[in-house]
């Protein structure tokens, strides 16, 4: 479904969390969207590392993809959006005015993993003004084109990609971000991972959250989080998965601070 629509646009803008852009961009993405605009968004660049949005903007910019950073909670940077697509299909726009051929809005796809923020996104861009201008020719039953304004329509599918699962870290790092389903994981054990990620990356994040003074392993740190946060059940003994969702929420929400997980250094060939 994918391929067809990708015939009927002219840009794929891809929604990736800033946290961990390389696990939350689909490689399918680069072979489906050959020959057209692209234009990456950093969304909940709000919980990432300042220093490394800026890093991930010249990365990206540096292989030729127009990037922005966004909050589609807050609409931080959505203002800037219309810029960007601008920019990007700037050769398009030319070859249509060389044809006589004016005011044709540029036709966008958004994409974008689960939780990534692609729906709230496209609610907070499109606002209340949007209307849906039905169905246009050659566009199968069922497919919307949402007007934005003169200059741009987004095509509405309910089309959602996965990321390739070959490397196990990138479902380690999906997971950390709330792209997996909680029920299915060992929460546990998501904890002592990412226990042992932000010691590597931010060591002092954990002990200033949760006042602790001992470093141990990331069992230990787990439990004495546990203590500290009161998750005990009856009989007094340590409640791990509840502490380990008090950990992961924190780091879901930002409470541990703006952290990035990878780097553009990492990147994969």
């Amino acid at each position: 479904m994918m391929q067809e629509n990708m015939k009927l646009i002219d840009l794929v803008i891809e929604l990736v969390d800033a946290r961990v852009p390389i696990s939350s961009r689909n490689p399918d993405i680069d072979v489906l969207g050959q020959n057209k605009a692209r234009v990456v968004l950093l969304n909940k660049s709000d919980l990432a590392d300042p220093g490394r949005n800026r890093q991930w903007v010249g990365h990206l910019k540096g292989q030729g993809v127009h990037v922005l950073e966004i909050n589609s909670k807050t609409g931080a940077g959505i203002k800037g959006i219309q810029g960007v697509v601008q920019e990007a299909c700037r050769d398009k726009l030319e070859r249509d005015r060389k044809r006589g051929i004016v005011n044709r809005p540029v036709r966008a796809m958004v994409v974008g993993i689960p939780n990534v923020g692609k729906s709230t996104f496209i609610n907070s861009f499109a606002g209340k003004a949007c209307t849906k201008t039905g169905n246009k020719p050659g566009v199968t039953k069922g497919k919307q084109w949402i007007r934005l304004n003169r200059s741009l329509e987004l095509l509405d599918t309910p089309g959602i990609l996965w990321p390739k699962f070959e490397d196990q870290q990138v479902g380690m790092h999906l997971a950390f971000i709330g792209s997996m389903n909680d029920e299915i994981i060992v929460m546990e054990e998501l904890a002592w991972d990412l226990l042992d990620c932000l010691e590597t990356l931010y060591p002092g994040a954990v002990p200033a959250r949760y006042g602790l003074e001992h470093k141990g392993s990331p069992a230990e740190v787990l439990e004495e989080i546990a203590r500290v946060r009161g998750c005990i059940l009856k009989g007094e003994s340590i409640d791990l998965k509840k502490a380990a969702s008090v950990l992961l929420e924190d780091f879901r929400s930002g409470r541990l601070g703006r952290i990035t997980i990878e780097y553009p250094a990492e990147e994969r060939g």
